[in-house]
C-alpha cells in the first residue's frame, strides 16, 4: 500500500466547458477497501468528477494520486490499466453475445498460432463469475439474463483486469429489493478483497446502508465527507442542496366531486380494477413490481386495450382507442420510462416540449413559432429547467430537467387529468422536491393526479388515498390519515383482504 492509507487521492480537481465551471478544486480521497458513497444532485459534478477519474475527460487543474503514485489518464484504457473500472447506469454490454465474450472482449488468450484458448477462456469466466456469485455457463447469452445478473457480469469484467477501484454509477435503478441485496453482499465480498468502490447514488437511505463514508458535492464544489455513522437522509439532503427542503403540503383528503369513475376495468395483466378519482385529488398507486399500475395507467391512456369495464369521464362514457383520443379528452401521461417512451433524445428541448401540442400550434399546415417560443418559455420558467438554450438535443439536460421538459409537454395540453408513472425515478433530492411542490400545487387548482410510485414515502407524503395493487387485482383504497408503510405492504404483497 506504498505507506499510504488512501488508494486514491483527487487534490484541487477543476474543470471548466465554456462559461461553465463544472468543478471547482475539487478534493476526494478513497481508503483501500473502502466503498465511498458520493452524493449531490444532477449537475453537482459527479459525472464529470467521475469521467475524469476513468480517463474520458481531461482535467484542467488538480491531481490525481492512485496508490501511492501520481497519474495521468489521456484514456479509458489509461485508467483500467491502471486498476480502475466504470459501471456506467446504462450497461455497455453487447447483449447478442453471450457472457464470455462480453467479459473478456478484446482480452480473449490465445494459442500458438494465434487460435483463442477456448478451454481456457472458460476457466477464467467461471473464476470471475464465482467472485461475484453467479452460477452461470460463461457461453449463456446477455440478452437472457436479469438486470442483476447483467450488474453482476459487469462486476465480473471489472474484476478480469484487476480493477483494485469499482466506479458504480446508480447501480440499483432498476434492480428489486431482492436484487438489491445481493449487489450489497457482492460489494461486502469487494471489501474483503481490498477492492475499492466509488458508489454513486440518489438513494440515500441506499448510500447510508452500503457505505462506510459518503462525500458530497454541490454546484461542481466539494461540501464534506461524513462517515456512516451518524449519517441521515436529511443531514445528506441538507450537504446537496445546502438547505433544508420544505416538505410541507396542502392538506390532504381535501377534494372536489368525481371527475373520473373506473368500474371493473380488465386487461392483460390486470382484473375488475374499480375506483373514483376527484378533482383536485392525487390519487396514488402502490404494489410490487408487476402488480398491474402501469397497466392500468396505459389503458386509461388509451395506450393498452381495455378487454372489459366501463370508465366515465365526467359523467360521460369514456373508451379510447388511443392516446390521441385520451389526449383530447383531457387526459395525459408521463411514462415510466423517460428515455424510451417519452424522450425523443436527440431533438431539442424546444421541439421535446412542444411536440404534443403542435396540432394547436399550426397554421395551414405551417408551424407558427412564435407561439412555440411562447410555450416553451412559460413552461421554462415556471419548471424552473435549467438548460443552455432551448435549441439545444434534450439529452443534455440532467435528468430531473428532462423530466420537468416532458411535464411541460403534457401540461401544455391542459389536461384536466394527469397519470405521473414514476415521475421522480433517477433524479436527485432537489429536483423531486420541486416536482412535489408542482404535483401539489396543480391539485391545488383543480388538476385530478394519479400518482404511480414504488417508493412509499413519497406515496404516504404526497397522496390524499393509494389503491394497493397485488397480482393485477385493486386489493384496497386506503385514505391518507390511515397511510403507513406497513399497511400498504400488507396489501402490496397480498397478506390482507379488502377492508368493509
Amino acid at each position: 500500500m506504498n505507506g499510504n492509507e488512501h488508494l486514491l487521492q483527487l487534490e484541487g480537481i477543476s474543470k471548466r466547458y465554456g462559461g461553465l465551471q463544472a468543478l471547482d478544486a475539487v478534493r476526494l480521497d478513497v481508503g483501500y477497501g473502502e466503498t465511498h458513497a458520493l452524493v449531490g444532485e444532477n449537475g453537482a459534478g459527479k459525472s464529470t468528477l467521475m469521467k475524469i477519474l476513468g480517463g474520458i475527460v481531461k482535467r484542467d487543474e488538480g491531481r490525481i494520486v492512485f496508490d501511492g503514485r501520481e497519474v495521468v489518464f489521456h484514456t479509458p484504457q489509461d485508467a483500467l490499466k491502471a486498476g480502475i473500472s466504470i459501471i456506467h447506469q446504462e450497461l455497455s454490454m453487447l447483449p447478442e453475445l453471450n457472457i464470455t465474450e462480453n467479459v473478456y472482449m478484446g482480452r480473449m488468450p490465445v494459442k500458438l498460432g494465434g487460435r483463442v484458448d477456448w478451454k481456457r477462456l472458460a476457466e477464467l469466466t467461471a473464476t470471475q463469475l464465482a467472485k461475484v456469485g453467479l452460477d452461470l455457463d460463461g457461453n449463456t447469452l446477455v440478452k437472457n439474463l436479469s438486470m442483476s445478473q447483467r450488474q453482476l457480469v459487469e462486476i465480473a469484467k471489472a474484476l478480469s483486469v484487476n480493477a483494485r477501484l469499482i466506479i458504480m454509477d446508480e447501480p440499483t435503478s432498476s434492480l428489486s429489493d431482492t436484487e438489491i441485496e445481493r449487489l450489497f453482499t457482492v460489494i461486502g465480498d469487494l471489501k474483503k478483497q481490498n477492492i475499492a468502490v466509488i458508489y454513486i447514488s440518489h438513494k440515500l437511505n441506499e448510500v447510508i446502508t452500503v457505505a462506510d463514508r459518503i462525500s458530497a458535492l454541490r454546484d461542481g464544489r466539494f461540501v464534506d465527507t461524513i462517515p456512516k455513522e451518524g449519517a441521515t437522509p436529511e443531514k445528506l439532503i441538507q450537504m446537496m442542496v445546502g438547505r433544508e427542503l420544505d416538505r410541507r403540503h396542502v392538506e390532504h383528503g381535501v377534494t372536489g366531486p368525481v371527475r373520473m369513475r373506473v368500474s371493473g376495468l380488465t386487461g392483460a395483466r390486470f382484473r375488475n380494477v374499480g375506483f373514483d378519482l376527484h378533482e383536485g385529488e392525487v390519487l396514488g398507486f402502490a404494489g410490487l413490481v408487476g402488480a398491474g399500475r402501469s397497466e392500468v395507467a396505459r389503458a386509461i391512456f388509451g395506450a393498452d386495450p381495455i378487454r372489459s369495464g366501463t370508465i366515465e369521464l365526467e359523467k360521460k362514457t369514456y373508451a379510447p382507442a388511443s392516446p390521441t383520443e385520451a389526449i383530447a379528452a383531457g387526459i395525459a401521461m408521463v411514462a415510466e420510462d423517460r428515455k424510451a417512451q417519452s424522450l425523443f433524445l436527440d431533438l431539442s428541448i424546444r421541439s421535446n416540449m412542444s411536440i404534443a401540442r403542435l396540432p394547436w400550434l399550426t397554421e395551414g399546415g405551417r408551424v407558427r413559432e412564435m407561439l412555440i417560443q411562447k410555450l416553451v418559455d412559460q413552461y421554462r420558467t415556471s419548471l424552473s429547467i435549467k438548460m443552455k438554450a432551448d435549441s439545444d438535443p434534450v439529452k443534455s439536460l440532467s435528468g430531473g430537467n428532462q423530466q420537468k421538459t416532458i411535464l411541460g409537454r403534457w401540461l401544455a395540453t391542459h389536461p384536466k387529468i394527469l397519470i405521473l408513472d414514476e415521475p421522480t425515478h433517477g433524479i436527485d433530492v432537489g429536483a423531486k422536491a420541486e416536482i412535489y411542490r408542482l404535483i401539489r400545487d396543480l391539485a391545488k387548482s383543480g388538476m385530478s393526479i394519479m400518482l404511480i410510485s414504488s417508493e412509499l414515502a413519497e406515496i404516504i407524503a404526497m397522496c390524499d388515498r393509494v389503491a394497493v395493487m397485488h397480482e393485477g387485482a385493486l386489493k384496497a383504497i386506503i385514505p391518507w390519515n390511515e397511510l403507513s408503510e406497513a399497511h400498504i405492504m400488507r396489501y402490496a404483497t397480498g397478506h390482507a383482504g379488502i377492508p368493509a
